[in-house]
């Protein structure tokens, strides 16, 4: 069976995976829109890791939104690259079984070459002791991630030992990519998919709108993400308003 569990806002991960009885869980370990070094919830990584490992439970860190190692400006692209490695170290020391962090991109009139580049930069550069999942985006024109043409050629630039992919089913839709069959399509271009953001839509497809909704509550046909979890076969976070109420469904819809 699949597993399935919650991401959470709060400082008590263990808490929302046991409420949910979920056997993996994401969260943050910090402000999602800041620049400070991670930060454990409760303080103590270890005391933390051994809460997880004593209850089965298995934790995915998503490092902050601000992060993007693709830009051209250097007083962003290198305070990211090394919060990133920070956030890689931290995910270690917790026994996480990754780091999800967004393509980012370059700013309008850029060459969208160069943010490749510094991905490439930044794989060569950056310590990965867990693997680094590139997350797919659902908007902006000079992004690395959004669709798949896009995921193709971050690929080509920045592949490499733990390096691996995240499929968001909200930003595919929004981005303007058909999830029938996603999975399948992801796969051959990046040979895996580690983790699933099993989220719907608020918005219309290829609406570039980054606006999760409950499985049965958006845009896109709820039986078609479960189509595309079971195609995926990697564990699945739910990023949605109710997540409890989501992974009940989920469960009950993929057997």
């Amino acid at each position: 069976m699949l597993r399935i569990g919650p991401h959470v806002h709060d400082d008590q991960p263990l808490a929302a995976a046991e409420a949910t009885e979920s056997p993996v869980v994401q969260f943050f370990l910090g402000d999602p829109q800041g620049w400070a070094k991670p930060a454990f919830p409760g303080g103590d990584a270890a005391a933390l890791r051994k809460s997880l490992d004593e209850a089965g439970v298995r934790a995915f860190i998503h490092a902050p939104y601000r992060i993007n190692v693709a830009s051209t400006n250097n007083r962003i692209r290198i305070p990211s690259r090394t919060l990133l490695g920070q956030y890689l170290a931290a995910a270690a020391e917790l026994g996480a079984e990754g780091v999800i962090v967004h393509g980012g991109g370059v700013t309008a009139g850029e060459d969208v070459a160069a943010g490749y580049d510094n991905w490439r930069k930044a794989v060569e550069r950056t310590e990965r002791p867990v693997p680094m999942l590139i997350e797919n985006t659902a908007g902006g024109e000079n992004t690395m991630a959004r669709g798949l043409d896009s995921v193709a050629r971050l690929w080509a630039a920045a592949a490499g030992e733990n390096v691996g992919f995240c499929l968001d089913t909200c930003h595919a839709y929004a981005s303007g990519e058909e999830l029938a069959g996603i999975a399948d399509r992801v796969k051959a271009i990046t040979g895996r998919i580690d983790l699933v953001h099993g989220n719907n839509s608020r918005d219309e497809f290829n609406s570039g709108r980054d606006r999760h909704a409950g499985m049965e509550q958006g845009t896109i046909d709820p039986l078609l993400l479960v189509d595309v979890i079971r195609s995926a076969g990697a564990p699945v976070i739910c990023e949605t308003p109710d997540p409890a109420t989501d992974i009940r469904w989920l469960r009950s819809h993929l057997g």
